[in-house]
């Protein structure tokens, strides 16, 4: 390794490698947080505006956990698990989401920097832990396929798609080392070129309107089901952030790795409560840096302070941000459901690699929850409207359910023979 963990590169060696952190981190903020926009706000301007401040958030986020988190090479973007909650619950109004987003991302904090966390950690089974990462690819299914055909000749653009995910596997076959990291960004560029050619039109730079809406959320509202059915998301993705830490600490033989899981959860914690009280997407940090590291030779953390910086001054860009918002929706359904599959593969690889299915009741331990959490997201929203309002956020969010049901079934109904 060139670079250890706390080594500080030359200045222009910093930069560099700075800039290749920020182009790594680029795409993950843009595909969700654009989705998640797109969602919430018919106008360009509030779209960029919520784009803007994820930008600066996750920066932010960055920066704090390199030098008082876990204090490692980590990428950190918006956490697809609380892409799942904010589609369910959508109906539950802005207010409710991001003051369950806030609540949630305080209690991971006081997790992360208690000892509340190992006993958290108990509960979570190599087969819960793959059941999470399944869920998480399937019950987005729905959004990615609105995501995917929205637009002229939805059958074209599905094909489109899959073609697109395709040449996206190939190409990670394909490249090697640092070169590797830039399939995301290769595949929204391409994606999108390929797009405007069948459409015969270029991308939509209309004027920002400038958005009505502020710096924080002010208007908090909580709901009990919504944020019961978050806390349950933070679960995940404190499982997820534990997950990144450990990995990449492993890889690099990192010492003190028990108070830099606790800090790097506690920092993330915080992070989402700032996210929540600024009405944007929470964050989590992605174990997929480990690869460029290998790639380049260089671990140090240092190297994240300039990308971090860079994704702080795109929040203060709208002009560029407008350029990144003008994908269209097809490409990134498209390119989201390339990093959906990489997660279902990373599910199915720990159930074949830790022998997590070896019986029939391990194996309905997994079948059962991912079932009960591809029918729920499929439901059509009528089916749910017979549900007291306390509870409706929990029965239709297919995460949650998938979620419950295999906690049950692991720690109460398959106990003993688990």
């Amino acid at each position: 390794m060139r670079y250890q963990v706390d080594d500080r590169p030359p200045f222009l060696t910093l930069l560099l490698y700075g800039l290749q952190w920020w182009v790594v981190t680029l795409p993950c903020v843009v595909v969700t947080g654009a989705v998640i926009a797109s969602l919430h706000y018919p106008d360009s301007g509030s779209r960029i505006w919520y784009l803007q401040k994820l930008f600066g958030v996750c920066g932010l986020v960055m920066t704090a956990q390199v030098i008082f988190g876990h204090r490692l090479p980590l990428v950190i973007g918006p956490a697809t698990v609380l892409m799942i909650g904010i589609v369910a619950s959508l109906s539950s109004g802005l207010e409710a989401l991001y003051s369950s987003i806030f609540i949630g991302g305080l209690i991971t904090s006081v997790i992360g920097f208690t000892n509340m966390l190992s006993r958290v950690r108990s509960l979570f089974t190599t087969r819960i832990v793959a059941v999470i990462l399944i869920l998480i690819a399937f019950t987005l299914s729905p959004v990615m396929l609105r995501l995917i055909t929205s637009g002229e000749k939805p059958g074209i653009l599905l094909l489109l798609a899959v073609v697109l995910v395709f040449l996206l596997i190939a190409l990670n076959e394909v490249l090697k080392g640092a070169l590797k990291s830039l399939t995301i960004a290769l595949g929204l560029t391409v994606g999108s070129i390929l797009y405007f050619l069948a459409y015969a039109s270029g991308p939509s730079l209309e004027a920002i309107v400038h958005p009505t809406e502020k710096l924080f959320f002010i208007g908090f509202k909580f709901e009990v089901g919504t944020i019961l059915a978050f806390l349950l998301c933070f679960f995940a993705l404190t499982i997820n952030e534990m997950g990144s830490v450990e990995a990449v600490g492993n890889i690099l033989k990192a010492d003190d790795m028990d108070n830099r899981l606790r800090r790097g959860v506690g920092v993330t914690g915080l992070g989402n409560a700032i996210s929540g009280s600024m009405g944007v997407i929470g964050q989590v940090d992605f174990s997929m840096s480990a690869g460029l590291i290998l790639a380049t030779g260089s671990a140090s953390r240092i190297a994240f302070i300039p990308a971090g910086v860079a994704l702080i001054a795109c929040a203060f860009l709208p002009s560029f941000v407008r350029i990144l918002a003008s994908i269209p929706l097809p490409v990134m359904g498209a390119v989201l459901l390339y990093t959906m599959v990489s997660q279902l593969a990373a599910g199915l690889s720990m159930l074949v690699q830790d022998k997590a299915i070896t019986s029939y009741a391990q194996g309905i331990t997994v079948g059962l929850p991912l079932m009960i959490g591809l029918l729920v997201a499929f439901a059509p929203i009528e089916v749910f409207e017979a549900y007291p309002s306390i509870v409706r956020p929990i029965i239709s969010n297919g995460f949650v359910m998938g979620t419950l049901s295999v906690l049950f079934m692991e720690h109460v109904v398959y106990r003993k023979k688990n």
